[in-house]
């Protein structure tokens, strides 16, 4: 029993002394001054497992922000900016572990039977520190490049299905507006980005679709202006023309708003939306235009009559009564000057009187 006591205490004892040890090496690779230099220069063996931890922090360090720079600088998704930024901060955090007061301070043993990749000089520190710094930068730049890239490409869809089920033109130009913004956010990407190679490469085909709407929009609203005008001059045509009967200078002026008004129309092309509603005014205004003209030609042809009636009349005055024959033949010369006034013409109701006073006239003579 004695020596079963006797060989736990010597269990004991040694568990005691490695802990200790343990405890006395764990001490000694704590990062304070006041410990470590006088451990180096006695034991600088038994501060190898922090310099081991160092250098590895430092190697690490340095490869994932290289790692991180050649998947940013190569990248071709959001997974490679994304991993970018994951090894960006794996090795902020390798940076964070080394010491700040370590710095200047080289451990002469490990690195006599290591290579050390660094000179734990406070230069290189800092240069690992500003490397690591410009890819976070790059990086967020990057991720908010595509946020806005994802955005912007959501919201040109969004504008696409929202101008064709647009109800009426203000619901288009509206879409047509918020598609314009979109793609404005896409050339305003920073340049030298993933985002904007990829925006790039679409940008092209955005534009042909927004160029093709746009011109329909713009077509539209062309044609819109076109129509109204010729509306506004059909109007004016008929307020001219109302209530006939008019000169021939009157019926003229009402020729040229109605010709006028089929001018805009004409102007309209195939492809603006607008065409067909155009054409149905056209054929309504090429009859009135017509009909116009057709008034303007039998009102002119009227005074013509019935100023040759008005001549012969004169003439006629300077004839002898006596003359029988003589002035029932101009009787009925008159006579027939004044039946080819139409109705409806300034003439008409005057040419009726000459008529009548005529036909009672040449009664008269027969």
């Amino acid at each position: 029993m004695s020596g079963l006591n006797k060989k736990l205490k010597i269990v004991s004892l040694g568990i005691l002394t490695i802990a200790g040890g343990a405890g006395l090496i764990w001490i000694a690779n704590l990062p304070y001054p006041m410990i470590r230099r006088p451990v180096a220069s006695v034991a600088p063996i038994v501060l190898l497992p922090s310099y081991i931890a160092m250098d590895n922090n430092y190697k690490n360090a340095i490869a994932n922000v290289e790692q991180a720079d050649q998947l940013v600088n190569n990248s071709t998704s959001r997974a490679d900016i994304e991993l970018g930024n994951e090894k960006v901060k794996l090795a902020q955090n390798h940076l964070n572990q080394l010491p700040v007061w370590f710095l200047g301070y080289e451990p002469q043993f490990y690195c006599s039977f290591f290579t050390c990749s660094w000179k734990f000089t406070f230069d290189e520190f800092e240069r690992a520190r500003k490397q690591i710094g410009r890819m976070e930068a790059v990086v967020f730049q990057e991720i908010n490049a595509l946020n806005e890239l994802e955005k912007a490409q959501k919201s040109i869809d969004s504008a696409k299905e929202s101008y064709q089920n647009a109800k009426n033109d203000a619901d288009k130009q509206k879409s047509v507006n918020n598609w314009q913004s979109s793609i404005d956010k896409l050339i305003e990407l920073p340049s030298n980005t993933l985002a904007k190679r990829i925006s790039d490469s679409k940008l092209l085909a955005y534009q042909r679709d927004f160029q093709e709407v746009s011109g329909i929009i713009a077509g539209g609203e062309r044609t819109n202006i076109r129509i109204s005008a010729a509306q506004e001059f059909a109007t004016s045509a008929s307020k001219l023309c109302n209530k006939p009967p008019h000169s021939a200078i009157i019926w003229e002026q009402c020729e040229n708003l109605w010709q006028q008004s089929i001018d805009h129309l004409k102007s309209i092309p195939l492809e603006d939306t607008g065409y067909l509603e155009a054409q149905k005014l056209l054929a309504n205004y090429t009859t009135n235009l017509a009909t116009i003209q057709i008034r303007k030609q039998v009102e002119t042809e009227s005074a013509q009559y019935f100023t040759e009636a008005e001549r012969r009349i004169e003439k006629l005055l300077e004839v002898d009564n006596t003359e029988s024959k003589l002035v029932a033949s101009q009787l009925q010369g008159i006579i027939n000057q004044l039946e080819k006034v139409q109705s409806g013409t300034t003439s008409y109701n005057q040419s009726q009187k000459l008529l009548k006073s005529a036909n009672d006239k040449l009664q008269q003579f027969q």
